[in-house]
């Protein structure tokens, strides 16, 4: 199937942002369904290995509107750069220009990768907007000073001390006394972790503490969003620290259980994928996993 594209020009908050809207080609019924794929980290509309521009012309081949954008002060977007936390008006703004630039439409689902997932989850939360009809959740963002610390300890530090070379190099001065800093940091977190699991039976991160603020917010986001017929899908890399960090915090909140189990949630795990699945496997199961979430929306 053909593909047409177009650029739109929109406003938000006193700056102009670009998007590039991905469509079927001009015979075929217009489409009802739509994603709005938001950018995380510091890149822009086109991603690594060109993965939202390969994403959208995808959905577009196959019935679905889509659009990417550069959020304020990224790629071709005016005004400063903006934390993923303060993309609400951004995403408000796309939204709006997607649904101007193709009448046809009945639903969005928002397909964000890292801090874009993460921000997808406030938008929802923040608005309440009634045009998103599912999140689809790329490995999303939520940092703390504990989960990166248990994160580092479970599935970087261990398998360096069981290998000879780190001994050796420890040995020659090689590693730093930085590295060790870090190290021993990360290991008097993970034993404070540990201690809470032991006395209350799940390594929790009290709520109300600075550090769990943004999972606490992303759990009540997801579950509200659920309690409204919202459709989440969760998508993780296998080999991915961003995505191994964010099951340690689901670990470590109680007002996440539930959320992976109820019925308006999947779960797509990627294997031997990284941060933004290069491998072309990796990269069709997630076109495959977004259309059919997309079949699900009204």
């Amino acid at each position: 199937m053909t593909v047409r594209e177009t650029a739109v020009v929109f406003p938000c908050a006193g700056e102009e942002l670009l998007g590039i809207v991905s469509l079927p080609e001009a015979d075929t019924t217009p489409p009802a369904r739509g994603v709005l794929i938001v950018v995380g980290g510091p890149q822009y509309r086109i991603g690594s290995h060109r993965m939202f521009v390969r994403l959208a012309r995808h959905l577009a081949e196959n019935g679905v509107a889509a659009m990417r954008f550069d959020a304020r002060g990224m790629g071709d977007a005016s005004g400063p750069r903006q934390y993923f936390e303060e993309f609400e008006e951004d995403i408000r703004a796309a939204l709006d220009a997607m649904y101007r630039a193709v009448p046809s439409l009945r639903s969005v689902a928002i397909w964000g990768l890292c801090g874009g997932a993460t921000a997808a989850l406030l938008y929802v939360h923040g608005t309440g907007d009634r045009r998103v009809g599912a999140l689809a959740l790329v490995n999303p963002w939520v940092r703390t000073d504990v989960t990166q610390a248990v994160t580092h300890v479970k599935h970087y530090y261990l398998q360096r001390l069981l290998q000879g070379d780190f001994w050796r190099k420890l040995l020659r001065g090689g590693v730093a006394l930085a590295s060790l800093g870090e190290l021993w940091r990360a290991l008097r977190l993970t034993a404070r972790a540990a201690s809470a699991a032991r006395s209350t039976g799940r390594p929790q991160v009290r709520e109300g503490d600075s550090e769990s603020d943004l999972g606490v917010r992303m759990a009540r986001a997801w579950a509200g969003f659920a309690a409204g017929g919202g459709r989440t899908m969760l998508i993780l890399s296998e080999r991915d620290y961003t995505a191994k960090e964010f099951l340690e915090t689901a670990n470590m909140h109680p007002v996440w259980q539930g959320n992976f189990a109820h019925p308006l949630a999947v779960r797509v795990d990627l294997p031997e994928a990284d941060h933004t699945f290069p491998q072309p496997e990796a990269h069709a199961m997630v076109e495959r996993a977004t259309l059919e979430l997309v079949a699900t929306m009204p």
